[in-house]
């Protein structure tokens, strides 16, 4: 006779109809994440550059510069300009001219260029660990065809960029598991130490995220740089990579992931051996210590594996760096603790029948600090990336904060069912027990029915080598669904522990789509600063003794009535400047205007507009010297142009004279 496993309970039952819904539910919502997460945007971006994008001038230039709006690393290589052929004219050497808030950097250009079209392309490393990259094109003389083809990929895209996302949202899972699950089993349930569904839950999230970290290391070299798998291999590039902030903070994980190791060894190996031979008078005064040691000793470990986030990403960088990296840490810390001892919790509910209500009720305590200190450090996080409602409403980075917020909403809601089924636990801890003794006894008395009536049981007497092979595989067999079932029966018995365990599943899967979104906002430009580029976008700044150089395109409405000015305001300055206007067509021929007018407004001062009327010097060329402006500021230029009797429009653009 073939011994079976009695049915599952009715709650069970309705907890495992709920896996394949929730699943569901939670792969559309990663998949649209990945989706609207991809490409992921950095911290840095390029605010100016001289030349411009599309500008045409007169002379070669002696060198290019690029303008960022938060620190960025660069190389020797980082920025190179090519000619209309594709061959390169920089000097190949990186000119840093950064000073105080300007982050500029530039590359000497060979003199005698000839007139043509030229390409430069650009790629760094933000501040925040993100790379960046970009391409733009300006002309000497005038326009020309070029057989250079700006690159339609940006740096940390492509396979390399998928699988180190795919690291990142594994390091960060891995981090949360291993914090929350010790934090379980030290601030909730001490017995925990000694269960091996808990064990093997916190030795995976290590390994995961030793992993995860190795392969952010090797692959950090074809992520920043070429893209190539092949660049993994790279010892010169590994090399560089020890010596940027993001691999000493790489390399700092690891080292403290050893530290990571001997502490889980402990808590698994000598701790857990007190915690099950002593009983529970001699608990607090046998591990008492212990548990204090290795508390203090696993939150220094797990502070500073944080810190190695916070001293290399978003925190790092713009506003109030000293506060930000530390409300960070505390930030990893709290969602850790709460998310990563969620999944604890889960795991014990379902894997291991006799949990404490106790440690349930103690885990309600820690969720909810953890609960508060991530409300106030997140509520700073978020002033400190986005810092007006525009920001908030109106970028990629605030409509994934407000995704991020509405599910916290929804897992504080479910966490709530989860604390009412606490207290029904709290409230009839015998009625529970005595239910749960009574499925054992159940389950024990059946065993026994099930050992006279089988013939198959009744071989247990008999020594494995005396008996048939097939037959003792069989027992072994029978007696683990047996051992399985009773444990089932136990665990399903008490109907409010059924309940708290259909709670917490629901919290998980909250709580990994929670997770998603948060490591998708990591890899987001901040809100703050995509609106700092917006109004950076609309203005140009002038560089000290250098003409102020801005391209201007119009649209009159008429036939032939498109095509841009270029503006040139030598040497760009208070006092008296000369003015130079070329306008082009659509295909960069000269475009003799009928009329051309410019006015200069300074806003904040309510000077002007200061009417100019340059004079005629050449087809599609026109000066005017002597255009004073007496201030510095904030100068708004407005060029008006007409292509026909009827035809006419006006464009503006916003300069600093300093």
């Amino acid at each position: 006779m073939t011994a079976t496993a009695p049915a599952p309970s009715t709650a069970r039952a309705r907890a495992t109809a709920l896996l394949p819904r929730l699943a569901l539910v939670l792969a559309a919502l990663l998949a649209t994440l990945f989706t609207a997460a991809a490409p992921a945007t950095a911290h840095a971006a390029l605010t100016a550059s001289d030349p411009t994008d599309g500008a045409v001038v007169a002379t070669a230039p002696a060198q290019v510069t690029l303008s960022f709006s938060e620190q960025v690393a660069m190389g020797d290589d980082s920025i190179r300009v090519l000619d209309p052929q594709g061959r390169r004219v920089d000097t190949g050497e990186l000119r840093d001219m950064c000073s105080g808030n300007t982050v500029r950097y530039g590359t000497a250009l060979h003199s005698g260029l000839p007139n043509g079209t030229y390409t430069v392309a650009w790629q760094a490393v933000s501040a925040d660990s993100h790379p960046i990259s970009g391409a733009f094109t300006f002309s000497i003389g005038a326009p020309s065809a070029t057989e250079v083809s700006l690159p339609t990929t940006t740096a940390g895209g492509g396979p390399v960029g998928m699988a180190y996302g795919i690291a990142r949202y594994a390091a960060y899972a891995g981090f949360t598991v291993l914090v929350g699950g010790a934090a379980f089993i030290l601030l909730c349930w001490h017995r925990g130490a000694a269960e091996r569904p808990l064990q093997k839950l916190v030795v995976r999230a290590w390994v995961t995220l030793t992993a995860a970290t190795l392969a952010m290391l090797v692959l950090r070299t074809p992520y920043t740089g070429s893209g190539r798998f092949a660049d993994a291999f790279d010892l010169d590039g590994l090399r560089a990579v020890l010596e940027t902030k993001t691999g000493a903070s790489l390399v700092s994980r690891l080292l403290l992931l050893g530290a990571a190791a001997l502490f889980v060894a402990v808590l698994f190996g000598v701790y857990a051996r007190r915690v099950q031979d002593a009983t529970s008078e001699e608990e607090d005064k046998d591990t008492g210590d212990l548990t204090f040691g290795l508390a203090i000793g696993g939150a220094v470990v797990a502070g500073g594996i944080a810190a190695t986030w916070a001293l290399s990403e978003h925190a790092s960088t713009g506003i109030q760096p000293g506060l930000a990296m530390p409300a960070d840490i505390l930030h990893l810390l709290a969602v850790a603790t709460w998310l990563g001892g969620l999944s604890a919790l889960l795991v014990a509910l379902h894997k291991v029948p006799g949990i404490e209500r106790s440690a349930v009720r103690r885990f309600s305590g820690v969720a909810f600090v953890s609960v508060v200190v991530l409300a106030v450090t997140g509520v700073y996080q978020a002033w400190r990336q986005t810092g007006s409602w525009s920001a908030v409403t109106g970028t990629e980075y605030g409509r994934l904060l407000l995704l991020k917020v509405a599910l916290v909403a929804v897992l504080l809601g479910v966490a709530y069912m989860s604390r009412k089924w606490t207290a029904r636990l709290a409230e009839a801890p015998a009625a529970g027990e005595g239910a749960a003794s009574e499925a054992g006894g159940q389950e024990v008395a059946a065993d026994d029915v099930s050992r006279e009536t089988s013939p198959v049981a009744a071989t247990v007497t008999v020594p494995a080598d005396a008996a048939d092979p097939k037959r003792a595989a069989q027992l072994a067999r029978q007696r683990a669904a047996l051992e399985n079932a009773r444990e089932k029966r136990v665990r399903d018995a008490d109907p409010d522990r059924a309940g708290l365990r259909r709670s917490v599943l629901a919290e998980a899967a909250i709580a990994v789509a929670l997770l998603v979104v948060t490591t998708v906002l990591t890899s987001t430009e901040p809100g703050r600063t995509v609106e700092q580029e917006a109004a950076r976008g609309s203005s140009a700044t002038a560089v000290p003794d250098r003409a102020v150089k801005i391209t201007l395109p119009f649209d009159t409405g008429g036939q032939n009535g498109k095509g841009s000015v270029r503006l040139e305001l030598d040497p760009g300055r208070v006092g008296a400047n000369t003015l130079h206007l070329w306008a082009d067509t659509g295909d960069g021929q000269p475009f003799d205007l009928p009329e051309i007018k410019v006015a200069f407004t300074l806003p904040a001062k309510d000077i002007g507009p200061l009417p100019v009327l340059p004079d005629h010097a050449s087809p599609g060329h026109w000066t005017a010297s002597g255009v004073q402006l007496p201030l510095a500021g904030e100068w708004r230029i407005d060029v008006t142009v007409r292509t026909s009797d009827i035809d006419q429009t006006t464009v503006q653009k916003t300069v600093k004279i300093g």
